[in-house]
């Protein structure tokens, strides 16, 4: 194998990744089957590649394939599928709270059919992803730290049993019980609060206060990178992350109904 450049360094074992310029490149690799979970992909170029039957599900934007950049199209047909995701982008307040109650609906939906399940279906994890309860354990972090932190500008301890992504750092200085295993009547419990806070405040905020920068703390807790955006972003953050992992929790139900069916 030639490899031009004299700046390049590579490992020549065909099938392996090769470095340059801190670049891993994998020439003549068999990633079938491969899983990339929390990575970061931005830039990578796939050049003369088989991809069959594959899934990309995350932050994804500008992804050209075969010269066709896709994701005006995959957004167009995600709020085809799901009209509310439009109501959540909006930056009237009425329009957020007929999003967020339609929310709030689809979530009672779901944890009724999670009590028909068998008893401990809330606690069961698919393909390594989050439990249901887990899932809304997640959001309880959410809300503290993207609502109550960047929107209301509350510097106080995150809820307890609230679950963040392993790449949080400080998570128990920030009141976060990393031994938390709430049952689901517990987190719903604490939703419900928070539900009932989210909406005394949308039922009074304006459009103007949308536009205002979020108050956010000056400390070091969570999310650093949010100094500098609006109330209205910092709350789209939270409307999108309900929407999305509702998504998630509903596909995985889906999958423990059809093992349980198949039992």
């Amino acid at each position: 194998m030639a490899v031009s450049g004299s700046d390049s360094s590579f490992n020549d074992d065909v099938g392996g990744p090769l470095q340059t310029r801190g670049m891993k490149r994998f020439f003549e690799a068999d990633l079938h089957g491969a899983e990339f979970r929390e990575c970061d992909l931005s830039g990578a170029r796939l050049i003369g590649v088989v991809m069959q039957d594959a899934v990309i599900d995350g932050l994804v934007s500008n992804l050209v394939v075969n010269g066709v950049e896709v994701m005006g199209y995959v957004e167009a047909e995600l709020d085809r599928r799901h009209p509310v995701r439009q109501l959540l982008r909006s930056d009237d307040p009425a329009a957020l709270m007929k999003g967020w109650r339609q929310l709030r609906a689809d979530w009672a939906a779901t944890v009724e059919r999670l009590r028909r399940m068998p008893e401990g279906s809330e606690l069961r994890r698919v393909d390594g992803e989050w439990s249901a309860v887990e899932t809304m354990r997640h959001l309880v972090f959410v809300y503290d730290s993207w609502f109550r932190r960047c929107c209301l500008g509350r510097s106080q301890l995150f809820t307890s049993v609230g679950l963040a992504a392993d790449f949080v750092p400080d998570q128990a200085e920030q009141g976060l019980d990393p031994h938390a295993s709430p049952s689901l009547g517990d987190v719903l419990a604490v939703r419900d609060e928070q539900a009932a806070e989210f909406e005394d405040w949308l039922s009074t905020v304006s459009a103007d206060d949308l536009t205002a920068l979020a108050p956010i703390p000056d400390d070091a807790g969570w999310p650093p990178y949010a100094r500098g955006r609006t109330v209205a972003q910092c709350l789209h953050t939270v409307l999108n992350e309900e929407w999305a992992h509702h998504g998630f929790c509903v596909r995985d139900i889906d999958r423990l109904s059809e093992e349980i069916d198949g039992v």
